[in-house]
């Protein structure tokens, strides 16, 4: 596991980002589904998941960590290397589009910049 004194700001923001994310998207579509406490990383937000969003979680939190663009990062939508698989690829953008707008909703405006761009 990966010491958070190693993380960048960037990366412990992004990382908290989609945790929220798949955790909106979990409650919105799995929310019949058994469910536990996941732990992102050491010192980040722990989230309640069903096993497909926790691994799927496990998954983009390795690729974050692993972005080979870390100085010059941009979002990930506009990227030019993109790290996940194509299913992964839908899987994310399904995830961002679904819970974008729940948060939105919520009146979390700080998330239309991750949004629309």
């Amino acid at each position: 596991m990966t010491n958070m004194n190693e993380l960048t700001r960037n990366q412990k923001s992004d990382i908290k980002l989609i945790g929220k994310f798949v955790e909106v998207y979990c409650a919105g579509k799995h929310g019949g589904a058994e469910r536990t406490s996941v732990a992102q990383l050491a010192d980040l937000d722990q989230r309640t998941l069903c096993p497909d969003c926790a691994s799927f979680l496990a998954y983009a939190v390795t690729r974050r960590l692993k972005c080979p663009l870390e100085a010059e990062k941009p979002t990930c939508k506009h990227c030019r290397t993109h790290c996940y698989t194509k299913p992964q690829l839908a899987k994310v953008k399904e995830i961002m589009a679904y819970s974008g707008r729940k948060l939105m909703l919520r009146g979390r405006l700080d998330y239309i910049w991750h949004y629309f761009f």
